[in-house]
Formats: C-alpha cells, sequence, structure tokens
C-alpha cells in the first residue's frame, strides 16, 4: 500500500514558479496561531478540511514553525544516514503527520483579483485545502510553492485553510542535509491578490562593463519599467540604454530604485549592475578577480529552528560584514528570500544552493541513488527551476549550486543544461563529482593544504581522460568547504589563505560552517543546555556533529569567527624586516575599493602599557597593492623602551556603514620595536633551602622532604602539583570524519597517567646538580604499558622567588605512535584566585595554529571570563606566549609566573578530567579550587573533525624538553 506522497513526482496543482516580487497588488500574511492535531501516521480521515468540523478540541500552533520545537515528536539529527529504511520512494507507517487548520478572511481589497495561496517553505509533504476543496499537493520543502485558490473560495466572508503535513515523503531522500529533521510549515504562508493585467512575473538582465550598464527586463507581458535615477521609462522585454552607472559589487552593493508598471499593478525592484565570467580560468565579477571569503550557511534559530526570524537574518550578515566575510554558500538549499535580499542591501557574493541532497546513498555505494535514476528526473528539475525562477533577480547571487553531496549522474546533467538554458549570466557550481562534467568551476570539500597547493599551480593529478582533465586545469577552484569549524578550531586558516592568495586560479572558499545548530533544551539536570544529536533520544544520529559553526547557537562569535576574520582580513597587516629595520606592511586585498574609507590609529606599549598613540595617513592603495607604514616619528622622541616594546596598527573604518559603525576594527597588525636585554649578571640568590620538620622550604614554595611534593606555593596550598599531558579532547581531535588523535590517545592511556617519586634530593646533594636546592625525579606513566615518561624537578630560591625547571625525557619513545596532547604541569590552587592578569597574547584564546585573532599585550580576565563555552565540552581558553601572568584573589594576593621562555596559560573552575567527562556545558560545576596549566607546548588544533589535521609544524611529537618557572608571592 502507498500514499500520493510516496512517489518520484513533483508538486500537484501548482502553478508556474516565479520570482519572489514586492508587489502593490493586497495580500495577506497567514503566519500566527493556528489550529493544529498531530498524528503519528500519515492516514488518518481529512474530514477536517471541510469548513464545519470542529477543531474546538485541537491544540494551537505557531506558523512558521516546527511542531517537534513546540511539544509534539522530537527532532533528530542525522548527517549522512537516512533516519528510515532505504527503499524509494517508500517511507515507514510511522510517519508523524500534522494537521493545520487556519480561518481567514479575503480582504475587500482583493475586489476581483485571482487568489492565489503561497507557502515559503513546507517539510517535508503537504496537501492543502480551501473550504473543503483539495487546491494542491507540495513536496520540496525548502522551496516555494503557489496554489490558484480562486474556485475553491466558498460562498461568505470566512473562509478556512486546513493542510496535512507529513514529516516523510519520497522527497525526504533527495533532502538527506546534514542538520535536524523537523517538520512543519515553517516559513511564510501568504495569500496573494492576483490582478487581471498583473505583473506575473520578472527576470532582470543587468549587466556591467567599462562603467556602462546594459539591461533589459523580461516579464511574460507587456509592462514599463521605470528607473528614476537613470532617466529609464521603457518597454520590458527590450533592451534598454542606460548609460554610465555604478556596478553592484560585495564592496559596494550599489542598488538602483525601479519598477514595473502596468495598468494592474507595480512592483517594485532593487537593481544591480553586475557581469559574472570566468575569464582565462579566472572567477571575475565585472572584470576584477574576485576572492570569496566565504562561510557555509544553514537557517537555525536555538529556538525555532529553520523557522528564523528576519531579525536573524539580519544578524548574520551583519555579523558576517563586520567579521570581513563576503561570500556565503546557502547550504544545502535556497534561504527566506529575505535573507538573499539582505545580501542585496549590505554587499555578499551568494552561491544559491538547490534543495538537494542524497548523500545517504553513499552507504550503499550509490546504489539507485536519485541523480542519476529517470524516475527522479522530473523532481530534480522541478528543484532547481524553482530555485533559480525564485532567486534570479538577486545581483548577490554570483553561482548557481545544483546541490551538494548528491553523487553523479544524468539527472544532475539535466539540471544543469536547464540552468544554462535559463539563465547563462552564471556560472554552475557542483563539488561531488571530481571530473566536472557539468559544471562551470573545479570544486572541492576539505582538500589538504598540499592538494590545493598542488590545485593551486595547475598541478594535480590528471583525470584519466585526457580532455575532461583539460576542461577542468582551464576551471577556476574553489574549496566550497574547509576548515570545519566544529568545537576547537579550525587550525590552518593561515595556510589555506596564502594559498588561495597565491594563485588567481583559486576563487576562495567557505568555512564549514556558520553556526552551531544547537537547539536549546532543558536537560534531565533542569538546566538549559544546547542540544545536540542524541539528546532527543535519536535511535540513530551524529552526536555533536551538528555543532560546527564559527558562532555558537545564540549567534556568539566564537574564537574561530574571530580568528577566520582575522585571516582573511581586507585591510591586512603584517610585519615586514625586509627594509633591515622592524615595519608593519599595509595590503589591500580588496577586490574592487582602495582604502579611502579606511583610518589607521597606532599605539606604542612597554610591556603592555601605552606610551604613546596617534593616527597615520592611510594610502590609498588600490586592491592587492601593498606599502610599508613608516614609524611615527613620535617614537624616536620616546625613552628607551623598558621590556618589550610594540608597535600597534588598527585599521578602523573611517565613518559608518550600512553594517557597521565609524571605528569598526577591519584589521590589526603589530611589530616588536625593541626589547630591554636582561642583565647579565646572576639572578640574586634566595633564601637557602630551609627543613621545617617534614617539609622542606624553597622561597615562596613548600615541599614534602620525603616525596618533593609540592605542599604551598606563595601562602596558598597546593592540591595537584604534576606532569601534565593530557587535555580533554576537541572535536578535530576526536577526528569523526578526518584525522583523529584521540583514539591512539586513549590507547596510550594518556587520559589516565599515574605518577611516581623515585628519589628527592636536598640542597644540592645530587652529583652536579649545582648550589642550594631540591631535586625531585619522578615518573609519570599509564597504567599497563612500559611507555612513560622521566621527570626531574629542580627547586631553586631566586631572588624572592622559587624557580622550578622541569625536564622531561620519554621512555620508550617508538610506542608513541601518535603526538602529545600537551606538556607541562598543573596546580590545584584555591579557589578565591579567581582573577587573571598576563603579559603575552590575547585577549581570547590560541593554540599553536589558531590565534590569529590575539595580540601581545596585557590583560585582564576573571575565571568565568576565560572559558570558551563550546557545545560539547573540550580544551579550550589557552592563553598563548605568555611572559608572566598573575593569578589573584579580590584581596589582590595570589601567584605571579615568569618565564623567560613564552609559555601557555589556562585557569579552569574544574579539572581537564571533569572537562572530558561532561558531554555539555551545563554540567561543568565549579570544583571549589582553580586548576591551573602552565604549558611547554600543546598539540595544533588543525580540522580533523572533517577534514586534515595540524600540520607538521604544530604537531607536538614526543621528544626531551624542558622548561622553567619563577613563582613569586604577591600582597
Amino acid at each position: 500500500m502507498s500514499h500520493w506522497f510516496e512517489d518520484f513526482a513533483p508538486a500537484r496543482g501548482a502553478l508556474p514558479a516565479r520570482a519572489w516580487l514586492r508587489s502593490d497588488a493586497s495580500t495577506l500574511p497567514l503566519n500566527g496561531g493556528w489550529r493544529f492535531r498531530y498524528a503519528e501516521r500519515a492516514d488518518g480521515p481529512t474530514d477536517f478540511a471541510e469548513p464545519a468540523f470542529d477543531d474546538a478540541g485541537w491544540d494551537e500552533i505557531a506558523v512558521p514553525g516546527h511542531w517537534q520545537l513546540q511539544g509534539w515528536g522530537a527532532p533528530a539529527y542525522t548527517n549522512v544516514t537516512y533516519p528510515f529504511p532505504v527503499e524509494p520512494p517508500f517511507v515507514p507507517d510511522e510517519n508523524p503527520t500534522g494537521d493545520h487548520r487556519r480561518a481567514f478572511t479575503v480582504p475587500a481589497a482583493f475586489g476581483d483579483a485571482r487568489v492565489v495561496l503561497r507557502f515559503e517553505g513546507v517539510d517535508s509533504a503537504f496537501t492543502a485545502w480551501v473550504d473543503g476543496v483539495e487546491v494542491g499537493r507540495s513536496v520540496g520543502s525548502r522551496l516555494p510553492v503557489e496554489f490558484d485558490v480562486t474556485d475553491a473560495l466558498g460562498p461568505g466572508d470566512q473562509h478556512v485553510l486546513a493542510v496535512r503535513v507529513h514529516q516523510w515523503s519520497g522527497a525526504s531522500y533527495l533532502e538527506d542535509q546534514d542538520m535536524w529533521w523537523l517538520s512543519g510549515i515553517f516559513r511564510d504562508v501568504t495569500l496573494l491578490a492576483r490582478p487581471a493585467g498583473g505583473v506575473e512575473d520578472v527576470f532582470v538582465h543587468a549587466g556591467y562593463s567599462g562603467g556602462t550598464g546594459t539591461l533589459r527586463v523580461d516579464t511574460p507581458s507587456p509592462a514599463r519599467l521605470l528607473v528614476p535615477e537613470l532617466g529609464v521609462d521603457a518597454a520590458t522585454n527590450e533592451d534598454v540604454a542606460v548609460g554610465p552607472v555604478q556596478p553592484w559589487s560585495a564592496e559596494v552593493p550599489r542598488l538602483y530604485d525601479a519598477e514595473v508598471v502596468t495598468g494592474a499593478e507595480r512592483v517594485r525592484l532593487r537593481i544591480g549592475f553586475r557581469t559574472v565570467a570566468i575569464v582565462d580560468g579566472v572567477f571575475t565579477v565585472n572584470g576584477a578577480p574576485v576572492k570569496l571569503r566565504g562561510v557555509n550557511r544553514h537557517e537555525v534559530s536555538a529556538d525555532r529552528g529553520r523557522a528564523v526570524t528576519e531579525d536573524e537574518m539580519l544578524a548574520d550578515v551583519l555579523l558576517m560584514k563586520r567579521h570581513n566575510v563576503n561570500a556565503v554558500r546557502t547550504s544545502h538549499y535556497p534561504p527566506h528570500p529575505r535573507f538573499l535580499e539582505l545580501c542585496d542591501e549590505h554587499g555578499l557574493w551568494v552561491v544559491d544552493e538547490c534543495d538537494l541532497e542524497t548523500h545517504g546513498f553513499w552507504s550503499l555505494d550509490w546504489r539507485d541513488n536519485p541523480s542519476d535514476d529517470p524516475r527522479w528526473h522530473d523532481a530534480l528539475i522541478d528543484r532547481i527551476t524553482r530555485t533559480v525562477e525564485r532567486d534570479k533577480n538577486h545581483p548577490s547571487v554570483v553561482l548557481w549550486s545544483l546541490g551538494n553531496e548528491s553523487g553523479t549522474g544524468r539527472n544532475l546533467a539535466a539540471m544543469s543544461a536547464w540552468v544554462k538554458d535559463r539563465d547563462g549570466s552564471r556560472p554552475v557550481h557542483y563539488e561531488h563529482d571530481w571530473a566536472v562534467p557539468y559544471a562551470d568551476v573545479y570544486s572541492r570539500m576539505y582538500a589538504t593544504h598540499a592538494e590545493v597547493a598542488a590545485i593551486a599551480t595547475r598541478t594535480e593529478e590528471p583525470l584519466p581522460d585526457a580532455a575532461a582533465d583539460a576542461r577542468r586545469r582551464a576551471m577556476p577552484f574553489v574549496q566550497c568547504e574547509y576548515a570545519h569549524a566544529m568545537g576547537n578550531g579550525p587550525g590552518g586558516l593561515v595556510e589555506y589563505q596564502d594559498l588561495f592568495e597565491s594563485s588567481e586560479r583559486c576563487m576562495g572558499g567557505f568555512v564549514w560552517e556558520w553556526i552551531d545548530h544547537g537547539l536549546r533544551q532543558t536537560g534531565p539536570d533542569g538546566r538549559e543546555r544546547f542540544a545536540y544529536g542524541g539528546d532527543f533520544g535519536e535511535p540513530v544520529h551524529d552526536g555533536a556533529f551538528v555543532a560546527d559553526g564559527l558562532v555558537f547557537p545564540d549567534r556568539t562569535p566564537s574564537p574561530g569567527l574571530l580568528d577566520y576574520a582575522a585571516v582573511i582580513a581586507q585591510v591586512r597587516l603584517r610585519p615586514d624586516s625586509t627594509s633591515g629595520e622592524p615595519r608593519l606592511r599595509l595590503t589591500n586585498h580588496h577586490d574592487v575599493v582602495d582604502l579611502g574609507h579606511v583610518r589607521l590609529r597606532w599605539t606604542v606599549e612597554d610591556d603592555g602599557v601605552e606610551v604613546a598613540a596617534g593616527e597615520l595617513p592611510t594610502p590609498k592603495l588600490p586592491p592587492r597593492a601593498s606599502a610599508l607604514l613608516d614609524l611615527p616619528d613620535e617614537i624616536a622622541a620616546l625613552a628607551p623602551a623598558t621590556g618589550e616594546r610594540w608597535f600597534t596598527v588598527v585599521a578602523e573604518l573611517a565613518e559608518g556603514t550600512t553594517w557597521a559603525p565609524a571605528g569598526h576594527v577591519l584589521g590589526r597588525g603589530q611589530v616588536q620595536l625593541a626589547t630591554t636585554p636582561a642583565a647579565d649578571a646572576p639572578a640574586a640568590a634566595g633564601t637557602p633551602v630551609q627543613r621545617l620538620g617534614a617539609d622542606v622550604t624553597v622561597g615562596p614554595a613548600v615541599l614534602d622532604a620525603r616525596t618533593g611534593t609540592l605542599l604551598r606555593l606563595a601562602g596558598h596550598p597546593v592540591g595537584v602539583a604534576e606532569l601534565a599531558l593530557w587535555r580533554a579532547p576537541t572535536d578535530n581531535d576526536r577526528g569523526e570524519h578526518g584525522e583523529p588523535l584521540e583514539p591512539a590517545w586513549r590507547a596510550l592511556g594518556l587520559h589516565r597517567v599515574r605518577h611516581r617519586t623515585v628519589d628527592v634530593r636536598i640542597d644540592g646533594q645530587v652529583e652536579g646538580d649545582g648550589g642550594p636546592g631540591v631535586v625531585v625525579r619522578r615518573r609519570s606513566a599509564p597504567a599497563g604499558t612500559d611507555t612513560g615518561f622521566a621527570t626531574t624537578w629542580r627547586w631553586a630560591a631566586e631572588g624572592t622567588g622559587a624557580r622550578l625547571t622541569v625536564d622531561v625525557v620519554p621512555q620508550t619513545p617508538g610506542a608513541l605512535a601518535a603526538p602529545l596532547p600537551r606538556l607541562g604541569i598543573r596546580l590545584a590552587l584555591p579557589r578565591d584566585l579567581r582573577h587573571l592578569t598576563w603579559f603575552g597574547r590575547g585577549p581570547g584564546e590560541a593554540y599553536p595554529d589558531t590565534g590569529t585573532a590575539t595580540w601581545v599585550g596585557r590583560f585582564s580576565r576573571t575565571v568565568e571570563e576565560l572559558q570558551t563555552p563550546y557545545v560539547r565540552p573540550q580544551e579550550n581558553g589557552q592563553r598563548a606566549d605568555v611572559r608572566w601572568a598573575e593569578l589573584t584573589s579580590a584581596a589582590g594576593r595570589g601567584l605571579r609566573v615568569s618565564s623567560a621562555e613564552p609559555f601557555g596559560v589556562t585557569v579552569r573552575p574544574w579539572s581537564t578530567e571533569t572537562l572530558d567527562a561532561a558531554t555539555h556545558t551545563s554540567a561543568l560545576d565549579d570544583e571549589g579550587r582553580v586548576w591551573l596549566h602552565l604549558d611547554h607546548a600543546q598539540q595544533g588544533i588543525g580540522s580533523g573533525s572533517c577534514g586534515p589535521g595540524a600540520l607538521p609544524a604544530y604537531r607536538l611529537e614526543a621528544a626531551p624538553a624542558s622548561f622553567s618557572f619563577l613563582f613569586e608571592a604577591l600582597g
């Protein structure tokens, strides 16, 4: 037994697809509260569609919205695997279904116009009735559909719209995107008046070349085109001479207000003149090569799922612009049409992707994949048609994408052919067929740095077919997904960007992805948290892989977004010593504009304390030009440096824009000018080692004389003082779809290392150890293995402090087949030491291959402010390249740590073991003490959650090491 929705056919009864238009014709929004009934199966009676049906006992649901987020059913997250048996087009009998009803009155302003019912998005299949008459059925969740309901309207003023929505349908096989499965009427529903003689559709063709625009606006029937600013009053369907215009680009999103007019209707347009072309293998807009500094964006709200609000759409666009992002791939479906209007207005290049993904067939070796099954041909053509027709008038859309991770086949080729026939003004994108038979750009996901380097120089491995290879090698290259932004990371961004900028063949790339898909939930402990896969009891799920964004679920920027903004900054400042002296090089990485909109402010700091500041003249650099900045004359008049002297320049907006106020930071750079060398005289000797009963005192350190255990430091009790090798694995360490390290670490037992004191020598009794002090030899190793680490802890008094030098020697290093997570020490200190001030990189976290957004300075944060709330808890919060750090109480008492070699500092109210065991940030409780990590080194972050791990330069290989810290009391 099968149902209508278990079919290969697209919508039934739908009107032809057309553009999303703003018209003066009357409309009636049908958003709001609807009556709702939920069922676990799809075969319930349809009597609810009758106007006389009594729905008084039904509940109410908000439209737009998903029923799983309003109390019925539950969300489910999968990345690849279908959550139902794969036997297309059939779905299980257990098919959650939502019946919706609402009354409406056709406004008098509709007059005698025909009445059209428009749905912007319904997941996944639905039937609509008006006054008991079926008006249409549709699939294609994130695509619009319209039905002419004029003849269905019964007598009287009151009418009833009834909609039955099924969670699963044959179309679900085409919608296996990496996201939550959520159902319902999740975008706007509108009743439209369609007057006789109105404007049924509009197709704007607005090109640009050499300062002049070209314009043609096509309509199904004659109309007038008005562009007052250009003096245009002309017929549609004809080429229009417009003369000089300002072109549209993501950097200067110039729009011209226009109208298409008939005697019955006026349609408002915003026209952007721009021409997209691939010239000699280079992606260009308006004749200029363009680099895409992009993100992949799903539509996600922590509270409403894909039923995003305009405020959330605007927040996304503004955050992107403020963090130097210039491009969006609408993964993996067309977004709400208002989002594209915002991209037009504020300036973002858009890759508009069709609502298509069949990734689950990968598990079946692509057997019966819809992309190559002729039974699905019409459905796939319908999807690309509805995408292109709806969004064809947006200047921000510069590429059409056929879909995502759908294998290859004849139906994709047919989709591409349809697009090229309908709109040849934009190239076609598709990634999953690397031979690129029906796309115009060579696209890859998660290619390693080495692969990108080869592609950038057109020296990649050839295809077997010489003609296909030559065609692909002549194409521009884009990483449609790279730098998987899951949890802490991604690392390696600088190296990717350098490769993109090394070759005009490289168009750039799109980080995966924009936002964590965490859904707000009250957990079993009664605390609010952001839920991920499995938190709703799904039998099949992909865990936290849905939390892989540059912004957290509440749209707070993550350290990864801050880093990305610094890496891709269009106004970039980098150290340059080619002149023989430390200088900053300013480079304009814009594609279109010079730096006339930029103001440069500078400061000079000695050990993080400002000693001078001012403003520099901004060179009017054209795109991709650079210049060395001269140091301000004021610097020469300064007294000699006291400590490290750093020159910092901040580039900011000179005037406000639509997306940021004046003073918004566009880029930052700094260079070290000088440092005061340490005195040649040896450090002052401290108080000799003292024995006090069972204890021994070395300056502010008190140790157990028998075991060498650190008992007190700077007057504070110490609960733990030990070698630290483990970090709570990051999502990139777990390497779910990339290069996993965590399994190797756990196999080695690095998460459960135990420590043994070998011997203790006091007051220089060990041969060759020199002056007074305490030498403690230890061995640290996991159970069940002979692999371990021999450590020597040397304590010596120095001035008023205690110097600790730690030597670490791996034993049987051949057994250590993986790099170490970290190498340093950790201390458990009293909980009142809750404030950290440091001189080093900040203010945010940084690891060996992350932290481009940080700079050297003096910073202060509370212990709470030092934590990064990744959706799944993991290693976070390290402050890198620290010269000294002070951990103090509210009374100012505490501890100062310094070293001649920069080190890493992490301060937490919970242990690494607790962080490792937690599944959600809400489960982390203050443990009543402060855990202080002082790291000699950490393993890099990489992008191994989906993609390459840390580059070799950032791997922490097991090798002998030595590091030293000076501890001093404060207060």
